[in-house]
């Protein structure tokens, strides 16, 4: 399962520090949509039709119990009560209002968990088969090559802004489960 290193700790929390500040600058009217659209867009907050829609990562598709309960509480607190998971195992909520948003990512920072490029042109997620770990025809588990991956390409400036969004799922069985 993927864990936070010192690295991902110290990154994530200066993001939600750094997105907190971009938030509040565009409430202030201090940016325009147009110029905070690609800083919402790195940090996973869409713009859709009636509201603003968060996407979390959910690297290879694995939670664990602290997590599914902070998205329970997230959904609770900041939306309706639930979210969305998405084909690439992402989940999404689909109204939390635009200043709770720095909350919610300080939320999820809490029990390792991010919404860094999960929107825009660039690398998504890296996924894995859902049996990874687990399957009895797996040749070699594919998460630890999945987390190679994204490390890798995880904010890598060559893959932040590529034509089309870009995503990448990993199997190590015969059968392409991902």
């Amino acid at each position: 399962m993927y864990r936070y290193d010192e690295f991902d700790h110290d990154f994530v929390q200066a993001r939600v520090a750094q997105f907190s500040d971009q938030v509040q600058r565009r409430l202030a009217g201090e940016i325009t949509e147009d110029q905070f659209r690609p800083l919402r867009l790195m940090n996973g907050v869409y713009l859709q039709l009636h509201a603003y829609m968060l996407r979390i990562a959910v690297p290879y598709g694995t939670l664990n119990s602290r997590q599914l309960r902070m998205l329970g509480h997230i959904a609770r607190k900041y939306d309706k009560g639930y979210g969305h998971f998405t084909t690439r195992q992402n989940l999404q909520f689909h109204w939390p209002a635009l200043a709770d948003v720095p909350a919610i990512l300080a939320d999820l920072a809490s029990v390792e968990m991010h919404c860094i490029q999960t929107s825009g042109n660039c690398i998504r997620n890296v996924t894995a088969d859902h049996f990874a770990g687990a399957a009895a025809d797996e040749v070699a588990d594919p998460r630890p090559y999945a987390e190679i991956l994204r490390q890798w390409s995880s904010v890598h400036p060559e893959f932040s802004y590529l034509p089309r969004k870009f995503k990448i799922a990993v199997t190590g069985a015969e059968r392409d489960r991902a």
